[in-house]
Parts: structure tokens; sequence; C-alpha cells
């Protein structure tokens, strides 16, 4: 008798969960950004968003919560109900480099991949009066000049690019430590520090108003938006690779029939002209397609944590270093 209590009470779970995804959305749908209002990640959510509303048939709304370099709201979405109305647009520094704080939800486990939204080219970057144009020049004048040559450290994800110039060249720069791309940059366009990583959206603007000057794209490919910076192997540094990236995460254990749902409405909103110009404007490249489906971004993130946690354990990079 017991065992059919429990049969028939799970079967009643499946027919509660099918119903659901057979009916979402049914209300409108939170979208959780990690990073205050402002910067790419928000103004990429809200493109999404806006183009999202017509496939869904709800609104979707921005959420802005900041702290803990994103992980205090990635954490919410984690401990979310699972019913698809909670999401977030992650990243490098959210799904990947927040190992390096204390959390308590898993990265691996507690999230339902729902679609690679972008690839988000990383920008090496210089004051606009160092004497080096590439990074071939870069290493050459390190090697002459020392100790010499300071490097922003304003997040995980510039931390850990540094350590990868410092093991693929032998040259060791200063690491000055910034709260914030947004004060780096300010220093860099004034010429009190040298080099800056940041996601090219950031730097596109400066470099096109001849205020600081692209190294390189930090990427295996060019840039789609940004055509004309070479890439670290072109210019010196093979391997030098740190690409910034979105993507979508529910909670875990969202139906697969809403997690569908949200992968179309992604999909479509990606495979729009419109959305495809503002991303180049912002200097964003349009994920592949086989990046944009579920499996495709968690084995994209796999490959991303199987990279770069070695590379943050080894080099002991923890929140409190930063």
């Amino acid at each position: 008798m017991r065992k059919l209590v429990v049969a028939v009470t799970l079967t009643a779970f499946a027919g509660i969960a099918f119903v659901q995804a057979q009916t979402y959305p049914a209300r409108q749908i939170t979208l959780v950004v990690p990073f205050p209002p402002g910067g790419s990640t928000d103004v990429a959510a809200r493109i999404m968003a806006e183009r999202m509303r017509a496939p869904l048939g709800q609104s979707v709304i921005i959420e802005n919560v900041g702290g803990a370099g994103g992980s205090i709201a990635v954490g919410r979405v984690a401990r979310a109900a699972p019913d698809g109305y909670t999401l977030d647009i992650g990243q490098w520094d959210t799904h990947v480099g927040s190992i390096i704080y204390k959390l308590d939800y898993d990265l691996q486990k507690d999230f339902a991949p729902i679609g690679l939204v972008s690839i988000n080219p990383q920008l090496m970057v210089a004051k606009k009066d160092l004497p080096a144009d590439n990074l071939k020049d870069l290493v050459a004048w390190m090697k002459a000049n020392p100790g010499k040559i300071n490097f922003v450290d304003q997040n995980a994800a510039a931390r850990v690019t540094g350590v990868l110039f410092e093991k693929l060249t032998g040259q060791k720069p200063q690491f000055i430590p910034y709260r914030g791309a947004g004060p780096a940059m300010t220093d860099l366009v004034s010429g009190q520090v040298d080099l800056l990583v940041v996601q090219g959206a950031v730097a596109l603007p400066q470099i096109r108003a001849g205020k600081i000057k692209a190294i390189a794209n930090l990427s295996p490919q060019r840039s789609a938006s940004m055509p004309d910076i070479p890439t670290s192997d072109e210019t010196g540094v093979p391997g030098l690779y740190m690409s910034g990236w979105f993507g979508f995460w529910a909670p875990k254990g969202t139906p697969k029939e809403i997690v569908a749902k949200l992968n179309g409405a992604m999909r479509e909103a990606l495979a729009d002209p419109a959305v495809q110009a503002r991303f180049t404007e912002l200097g964003l490249d349009v994920a592949p397609r086989d990046l944009q489906t579920p499996e495709g971004l968690a084995k994209f993130q796999q490959a991303e944590i199987d990279k770069w946690w070695p590379i943050i354990k080894d080099a002991g990079i923890s929140a409190q270093a930063q």
C-alpha cells in the first residue's frame, strides 16, 4: 500500500509539473543581473529581455543584485523555485571565477543551463604613450625594463589573465588592485596605470576616441564586432586567451519543457538583425548556434572551469586578495 501511495504521489507531481510547463509562462519573468545598472551585463540583459517578451507572451523584468562579484545574485537564483520565473544572466566572473568566494551553492550542480548568449572579447589595452603597440613589443620592452610595467587587477578575470601572461612570457608585471573597471579606465586614460584587461564593450569608446590603445584581442579569432584589433596569437603571445561571455541559467530542477521555451525565445532574439546590430555596437559577438543550446552552454562552462580553476587555485587567488 505504501509503495502504491508513493507511486500515486510521484505521478501527481509529474502531472502538476507537466501542466505548469504547458501553461508557462503565466506571469512576468525576472531576469537577475548580478551587477549594478549601466554596465554591459545590464545593457545586454535589457536588450534580450525586451526582445524575448513577444515569443514568451509575458514581460521579462530586470532585477539588479550587486555584491561579492555577482555571487549574491547567483546564489539567489540557485535558491529560487525551479519554475522558470527567476533566471540569471551569468558570465565568466559569476559562473567560473566566483570560485574565489566561499559559495553556499554549487556552480556545476545547482543550475539548469538555458543557452550561451554571447562571446564578449576581452581586450588588453594600454595607456596612450606606452612604448609598445602589440604583445611582441610589450614583452620586449618588459625584458629591457624589468619591474616597470603595472597591470590593473580589478577582478578575478583580470588577475588570472595576468597570471597566464606571466606563465606564457616569463615577464612579471606589478599588479595594482582596483575596485572595478570604471576607476581603472579613468586612471588608464590619465596615464596613471599601464595595462588593463577589460571587455571590449568597456574599452572601445576610449580606443575609438584615441585616449588609449589596444594591444590585443585576447581571443583565438578576431571579433566580428572589432575586426581591426588583432588577436594575441597574431601579436606575439600565442594562447593568451581570456574571452568574456553571457549565458542564461535557471535553478536546478526547472522542467525541461520550460527550459526549452526559454531557450526558444532566447534563440529567436539572437536571430533578430536588430539585436545583432546592437550587440555589435556594444562589442559583443552573438554566440554560435551550437552553443545557444542548454547542452552547448553546459559543455562550454565545463571547458572554462577545466581551464581556469587550476590556474586560480595554483595562483592562490581569493576574494581577500582582490
